[in-house]
């Protein structure tokens, strides 16, 4: 479980960092996020699609929190 929620965790805060990077046109951050989105959704879609509802419950949560984790993140980059 734990294993799940943090690559549902890193894929979604890399998403948010992609779409910070995406608006400044910051090309190595956008390549290094996409390849990294793209590396954890294949290994998320075989484990989620078998899921128990637990596991979804697991997985979404780690979903929201890296999202709101990657925000903070790309709000705290701005203020530097």
């Amino acid at each position: 479980m734990i294993k799940l929620f943090i690559t549902a965790y890193f894929q979604v805060a890399l998403i948010t960092a992609n779409t910070w990077f995406i608006s400044r046109e910051a090309w190595a951050g956008v390549a290094v996020c996409g390849f990294g989105i793209s590396y954890l959704w294949s290994m998320n879609v075989r484990r989620i699609s078998i899921s128990t509802g637990r596991e979804r419950v697991v997985y979404a949560t780690g979903a929201m929190l890296g999202g709101l984790c990657g925000l903070l993140i790309g709000k705290i980059i701005n203020l530097l």
